[in-house]
């Protein structure tokens, strides 16, 4: 994969965080402010709980960062997986961001 293809997909992944962030906030009463800066979102809960997700250029990489511990991600080709088999991307920030704001959330790709 190129620097390129790598921005545009990881791009993607993050408008979709974006998008689905308000989402959520518009049909429950989850209240996840979303703060973007460059290529990084930190999503806070009412808690005061956050999630971090960045952009790792150099190495291809999508980092998140929950109450649960830190995940790497790459591009398999079709979707983000944890580079260490733990899950794909959305549904890992699903989990994730539902046990910090204490009910369901669901993320998902475009």
């Amino acid at each position: 994969m190129t620097d390129l293809e790598f921005m545009d997909i990881a791009e993607k992944l993050l408008r979709t965080v974006e998008r689905s962030c308000d989402s959520i906030n518009e049909t429950s009463d989850a209240d996840i402010d979303n703060q973007r800066s460059g290529g990084m979102i930190t999503l806070t809960f009412p808690n005061r709980s956050q999630i971090v997700i960045n952009l790792q250029k150099p190495l291809h990489e999508v980092w998140m960062a929950a109450k649960s511990g830190g995940y790497h991600y790459r591009h398999d080709g079709s979707v983000w997986q944890d580079t260490k088999g733990g899950g794909e991307f959305f549904a890992c920030l699903s989990r994730d961001a539902s046990a910090q704001a204490g009910m369901r959330l669901a993320f998902q790709q475009d």
